[in-house]
């Protein structure tokens, strides 16, 4: 009997181990550990990471910017913020940009509203590439700004900071004054 009970015992156990050892191919399955091969030493991948630049987040001084105007309709214009990466080597974009309206006396009101379409993606620009915000504003008075002139002061150009950034680039403004206080939609940046 006791053999018997030996034998059934081992007989269950070969079977849990059978089906324990079946996987789904779609289940999480262990990946062995990896090994360096003798071909390649930890010192020597260090070196190559470590020789290996690391892409460099575009700042004012590798970009140039320009507004490209895109409609217009109903007192509302819309547009395009795009910068140009002008030096010689890839930089990496990720985010909104800082817009500020300017003329030759200094800043003037300028609200800006960070939209969520597009939103934030991290982009690298190649030596000429360039990516996009798009931007709308108004040019209708509101509130008490004034009916029988410019509802804001006329600017000429902005100061553009790039996403993490705390140097502004200057771009030029041809579009009029912006109403509202200044209030600009702006999208980040995206690949175009």
């Amino acid at each position: 009997m006791t053999r018997r009970l030996i034998a059934c015992g081992l007989l269950v156990l070969a079977s849990v181990t059978a089906c324990g050892d079946r996987t789904p191919d779609t289940a999480t399955q262990t990946m062995p550990m990896s090994t360096p091969s003798s071909s390649t030493s930890p010192s020597s991948a260090t070196k190559d990471a470590a020789a290996a630049p690391a892409t460099k987040r575009c700042d004012s001084s590798m970009l140039k910017g320009q507004v490209d105007p895109t409609d217009a309709g109903a007192g509302n214009r819309y547009g395009k913020f795009v910068v140009t990466n002008s030096s010689t080597a890839p930089c990496t974009l990720n985010g909104y940009s800082g817009f500020q309206l300017e003329n030759a006396s200094g800043a003037i009101p300028t609200k800006l509203e960070r939209k969520a379409d597009p939103g934030p993606k991290a982009l690298t620009l190649a030596p000429g590439g360039r990516a996009s915000a798009n931007l709308h504003w108004g040019v209708v008075p509101s509130g008490n700004e004034p009916v029988d002139g410019p509802c804001q002061p006329e600017p000429s150009k902005a100061a553009a900071i790039p996403p993490d950034e705390t140097v502004p680039l200057t771009v030029p403004w041809t579009f009029g004054p912006v109403c509202s206080g200044g209030r600009i939609e702006i999208s980040a940046f995206y690949a175009s």
